[in-house]
């Protein structure tokens, strides 16, 4: 969580200085809900994680190497997209990690594909996941996932950080039932409600549902309250959002809500809590240290074609 707080705050410094093309989406406020998730996953065991442009804390927890965002966010050629995407889109779907694809609500399906695929090989007690926001669970590709998710009874769990706005649409502007957990028992899966920032309810509400999921008892779908501490995007001042709501319990920051626990129950002190973020910062700092000397994309060296299309491209038609 700290380090996915330290490392969006510099990309948030690199974007407002032009060091960054595109949009960053930031994770502030989220990365209990995000990384409670994450660490309940078994990336080596062959789960599968599809993770969203808010979800920086559930990528480190998963086992991204923190210099496969740096290397994304800045272009780089070296990095998991090789400089030929957008900073949001990365990942490793051979290692469990897939790439997420816009609209958000489109990667519940192609959770489901992967775990359908493990069942016809035989593949046993493996747990597919996939996070969405409020927004997302409007669509219709959201949906038709979960319902053939149910009806299929795959190992799958759906995390729904309700961060209370898609974009500036307000929840009530949204949906009409009292909370998205109700739709759980429409679609005949096991529904969980919890305090997304409270790291501590996050963790054992996961915990509970990632088991429940890989010993078969079908989807799992998790939805945490809490708030965007930023804006959309660092392009976006949130001005839409009420002073009430964010002066409310949702409006907690939960990594401050974490640090304070950890002193109260003895595990941490406040050296221990400054010696980790310095020593998150001093990562973030070495890793862009050596980003920021790689090359950038050369246009003219690069072969620029779908992988479905590579064996009709030129200097491969003798191969």
């Amino acid at each position: 969580m700290l380090l996915a707080r330290v490392l969006e705050d510099k990309l948030a410094s690199l974007y407002r200085s032009g060091k960054i093309v595109g949009g960053v989406y930031l994770g502030r406020g989220q990365e209990a809900f995000s990384a409670a998730l994450a660490v309940h996953l078994d990336q080596s065991g062959g789960d599968v994680y599809a993770p969203l442009i808010r979800d920086m804390a559930g990528r480190l927890a998963f086992g991204e190497a923190l210099i496969d965002p740096i290397r994304t966010y800045l272009g780089s050629p070296l990095g998991p997209m090789r400089g030929r995407d957008g900073n949001i889109h990365r990942g490793r779907p051979r290692e469990g990690m897939l790439a997420m694809i816009s609209h958000l609500g489109a990667m519940v399906s192609v959770v489901n594909g992967v775990l359908l695929s493990r069942r016809l090989r035989g593949i046993p007690g493996q747990v597919g996941a996939a996070c969405v926001g409020d927004g997302a669970t409007s669509t219709g590709a959201f949906h038709e996932a979960m319902n053939q998710a149910a009806v299929e009874k795959l190992p799958l769990v759906v995390a729904v950080a309700n961060n209370q706005f898609a974009y500036s649409t307000p929840n009530d502007r949204q949906y009409a039932c009292a909370d998205l957990v109700d739709r759980a028992a429409g679609y005949g899966v096991m529904g969980y409600r919890c305090d997304g920032t409270d790291l501590e309810e996050c963790l054992d509400t996961f915990g509970e549902a990632v088991r429940r999921a890989r010993r078969g008892d079908g989807p799992q779908l998790v939805v945490g309250s809490l708030l965007r501490l930023s804006g959309h995007g660092e392009h976006d001042d949130a001005s839409y959002v009420p002073a009430s709501v964010r002066k409310s319990s949702l409006g907690g920051d939960c990594i401050e809500l974490a640090a304070k626990l950890l002193l109260e129950r003895g595990w941490a002190d406040d050296a221990d809590l400054a010696t980790w973020r310095s020593e998150a910062v001093g990562q973030v700092e070495e890793v862009l240290e050596q980003v920021v000397s790689e090359p950038l994309p050369d246009p003219m060296g690069e072969t620029w074609c779908a992988l479905s299309v590579r064996h009709l491209c030129e200097g491969n038609l003798g191969a």
